[in-house]
């Protein structure tokens, strides 16, 4: 039995002992095969002049990188909203590697931001991949000579109700009827996704796509197009993280989807200021013979005052637990409680 914890955001900003934000996490982190992560954050000194408002997030190179060293986390995903500017992208990376630390969703050009992430354990090997659709629209963008990071561009239409498609909604020809909101993935970035994951396929025993994407706490359409794209290419596992809140999860072709894994390690934002104690997910999934999904579930997470991860019992997280299985029961997703978290069933 080989075991993958998937975790969502983290930002070491203003992390100065590397030893405080995953202390309460570790054994389970080293219970499992592989750590993978959203890391959003850059490992950069920025200069003086910079300012929080600024686009990216940065943490300190040694700090931030011993902390994830010493975690254990074995994999990044480093395609996000934060992982911003040439210098940045490129410093961070060099710290990563000289950590050992894989990575994937960035580099110094469209290729290198492409590439996945491959691990290898106890015989195991695997593959990572990411994406962003939540990016600035100018200079984050990976090119073919460029650096930056690598994306799945979604694209948003508002709509007329031209039908009665839902009782709450009026005739169309009612003075100040709201529009429908209707979002797809770029076909073209999509393929080019999806043919990554099939060419990871041959490489890697267990595929994961990880994407960066969403708003608040609905799944829109272009996510579910996205993760259904990716399964039928080959992916095992799909998660997403970026809008901070834990979102619904859903069962395709057997293979689950966390559409929103929240936030795991996520002290300082914005501005410079200390976020409220977010709810986060790690989520842990189970392989036997190297290849065959055993079992899928997740516990929660939130953070103390001291900026360390604390896992949560599920029977005192009873309001976001329900949420959850409302929200992914639009899918046909059965959640249930068990000892030390809560269990996806995946038939």
């Amino acid at each position: 039995m080989s075991t993958l914890i998937l975790t969502g955001d983290i930002n070491l900003m203003n992390v100065d002992d590397p030893a405080v934000p995953f202390a309460r996490v570790r054994g389970a982190f080293q219970s499992a095969d592989l750590v993978f992560s959203n890391l959003e954050c850059c490992l950069y000194t920025p200069p003086q002049s910079h300012s929080f408002h600024n686009e990216g997030f940065f943490a300190d190179p040694a700090a931030g990188g011993e902390a994830l060293r010493c975690a254990p986390i074995a994999a990044v995903g480093i395609a996000n909203n934060v992982n911003y500017g040439e210098t940045a992208i490129l410093g961070s990376i060099a710290r990563l590697d000289a950590l050992g630390i894989a990575h994937t969703g960035a580099g110094a050009s469209l290729a290198a931001a492409r590439a996945p992430a491959i691990v290898s354990r106890s015989g195991v090997r695997w593959g990572f991949l990411q994406r962003s659709s939540v990016y600035w629209p100018t200079n984050h963008e990976a090119g073919p000579r460029d650096a930056g990071i690598a994306v799945i561009r979604g694209h948003t239409a508002y709509q007329v109700p031209m039908h009665k498609t839902r009782p709450d909604i009026p005739p169309m020809n009612r003075p100040g009827i709201p529009p429908l909101i209707v979002t797809w993935a770029d076909p073209d970035y999509l393929r080019a996704f999806t043919e990554d994951i099939d060419a990871l396929r041959t490489k890697a025993d267990v595929v994961v796509a990880s994407c960066h994407w969403g708003l608040h706490r609905d799944v829109l359409a272009y996510m579910r197009e996205i993760a259904h794209a990716a399964i039928d290419a080959g992916a095992d596992v799909v998660i997403g993280h970026g809008p901070h809140y834990t979102l619904a999860i859903e069962v395709y072709r057997g293979k689950p989807i966390f559409y929103g894994l929240g936030s795991f390690s996520f002290h300082t934002g914005h501005g410079g200021r200390a976020h409220g104690d977010w709810i986060g997910m790690l989520a842990q999934v189970r392989f036997d013979d190297k290849t065959r999904l055993a079992s899928a579930g997740f516990g929660f997470v939130r953070h103390n005052q001291r900026n360390e991860t604390v896992l949560c019992a599920v029977a005192d997280e009873q309001a976001e637990f329900q949420e959850i299985v409302q929200r992914s029961v639009a899918y046909g997703t059965r959640l249930g409680m068990v000892e030390d978290g809560v269990s996806i069933a995946l038939e």
